[in-house]
């Protein structure tokens, strides 16, 4: 397959590209700056232009491009920034994917989501079907998903990757808790009882290679863990992997001060999200548990 990645530099897509091309698909990465490499081609996101002719002879976009969540205080500026970074972005992929389907080739758009959809669900589990939640996050994600409806219109397979928190050995959430953990100061955030959706970087990158080929799935899919613990389980896991105390509580009052509105909606609140289309599908999970996520994590 011939496959344009979006977000490529990102911590998920650098880590993905060695991968399908072991697997002998062909990558054209979309780029905002001018292009420095014959398997980079150049788009606008922020303008909702990118050439659908780029396309005319790919199988499948891989969409991962958006800027960090939690990367800065939530300022009503920043605020619109995350939502057009993603709704823009989505929309010119969405457009150009639905002008080349006009060839009749076969596509699929995964598209990166979040199961910020879902809101805060407390201790109740919520799977694929589950009607978006409140908040801020949960209208993102409404937005998000919804600006690959012309792709899908146009008879594209569009999958939405509702990924919880990816679990690498740096960047993404373990870029922060690490080296805290690692000093000996990690602990539970706020009470600890929120639940934490966690995907370990190989399984999310199993995942999405896993959906390039899976011709009967599409709409919303969960990349989570199977598992899904609470935030202190989470913490004393991470802990144990890496033989340090994890038993200093981070106050709630803390992160807001910190991290301001992100705290209660990013950090504080929770999803006990199932992964529910990937193990109907028969997928297999490299670390079905978080203590084999952290330890690999630890390794």
């Amino acid at each position: 397959m011939k496959i344009a990645i979006t977000g490529a530099s990102g911590m998920i897509g650098t880590a993905l590209q060695p991968l399908l091309r072991a697997d002998g698909h062909e990558i054209l990465r979309l780029v905002r700056r001018e292009p420095a490499a014959p398997d980079e081609a150049q788009w606008d996101p922020d303008h909702r232009k990118l050439d659908p002719t780029l396309l005319s002879d790919v199988d499948a976009v891989i969409h991962l491009a958006g800027v960090g969540v939690g990367d800065k205080r939530w300022t009503s500026a920043y605020k619109k920034l995350l939502v057009d970074s993603r709704v823009n972005g989505t929309s010119a992929v969405a457009h150009a994917l639905a002008e080349a389907a006009a060839d009749g080739r076969q596509r699929v758009l995964l598209s990166a989501s979040a199961v910020g959809w879902y809101g805060d669900t407390g201790t109740i589990p919520v799977e694929e079907s589950t009607p978006v939640g409140d908040g801020f996050l949960a209208d993102l994600v409404r937005q998000w998903e919804k600006a690959t409806a012309p792709a899908a219109d146009a008879g594209v397979r569009v999958v939405l990757m509702r990924s919880g928190l990816v679990c690498g050995r740096g960047g993404g959430v373990m870029g922060r808790m690490l080296p805290l953990f690692k000093a000996g100061v990690g602990g539970p955030m706020g009470s600890g009882k929120q639940y934490w959706p966690w995907i370990s970087l190989p399984d999310e990158l199993a995942a999405i290679q896993f959906l390039l080929t899976a011709k009967d799935i599409s709409g919303p899919v969960n990349l989570t863990g199977p598992t899904p613990v609470t935030n202190a389980k989470f913490s004393h896991a991470l802990g144990r992997a890496l033989h340090r105390p994890a038993y200093l509580p981070v106050p709630g009052f803390a992160l807001r001060i910190a991290l301001g509105e992100f705290a209660d909606e990013g950090v504080l609140a929770g999803q006990r999200a199932l992964p529910q289309k990937l193990v109907d599908a028969g997928f297999s999970f490299q670390h079905p548990d978080v203590d084999a996520a952290m330890a690999w994590i630890a390794s």
